[in-house]
């Protein structure tokens, strides 16, 4: 493995898209387990690109413009569902009591949906992790597997550090509810342009 692939893997990971943000909202109004719950879901969310691209299924979307359409405008309504959920709350979005457990368990399925329905994602890691294949590879399959093994641990631990810092911010505003939701409302607007961008994109 490059360390080319290496040192490109990580500035992807770390520039923020809609899986960082989510990550980075949980952090703030939920809490530092509720941020790990977001990681861990965008993470899982990226293994069906992952697999679909080393197993050429991501040619599907890019040569069907029908099948991308119909992901795409999945995805924009999700991430227009998700900023209206966040724009409505009038109080924190901390997780108590009983509906604990089955409340991280929707964090998960949020993070893995917001990444499984973004058909752009197939096709940058078909673009992408061929790259870094040597032409005289005889395991080709095995060396995308284990790349995407590589890229998935990244994204993990960079979304679980900006959750971590994100909950570490909250102290300083948790105290006044009304910046809380101001934030809140900021972020709904960010999700809002996320699934506008989404929505003008092309394959």
């Amino acid at each position: 493995m490059s360390t080319e692939f290496l040192l490109t893997s990580l500035i992807v990971v770390l520039i923020p898209g809609t899986g960082v943000i989510y990550t980075i909202s949980m952090g703030i109004f939920a809490g530092r387990k509720e941020s790990f719950f977001a990681a861990m879901g965008c993470t899982l969310g990226i293994i069906p690109h992952l697999l679909a691209s080393i197993f050429g299924l991501a040619a599907i979307l890019h040569t069907s413009a029908v099948a991308f359409q119909i992901v795409k405008i999945i995805g924009v309504c999700y991430l227009f569902y998700l900023a209206y959920m966040m724009y409505k709350e009038t109080g924190s979005l901390q997780i108590k009591g009983k509906q604990k457990q089955k409340g991280l368990y929707k964090i998960v399925l949020r993070g893995f949906l917001i990444n499984i329905l973004n058909p752009k994602l197939s096709i940058f890691f078909l673009a992408f992790l061929p790259q870094f294949i040597s032409s005289s590879s005889t395991t080709i399959v095995s060396e995308m597997l284990l790349m995407s093994f590589v890229f998935m641990i990244m994204t993990f631990v960079v979304f679980v550090i900006y959750g971590f810092f994100a909950h570490k911010s909250s102290t300083f505003i948790q105290d006044s509810p009304k910046i809380m939701q101001k934030i809140q409302k900021g972020f709904a607007g960010i999700f809002v342009l996320l699934g506008m961008k989404l929505a003008i994109s092309e394959r």
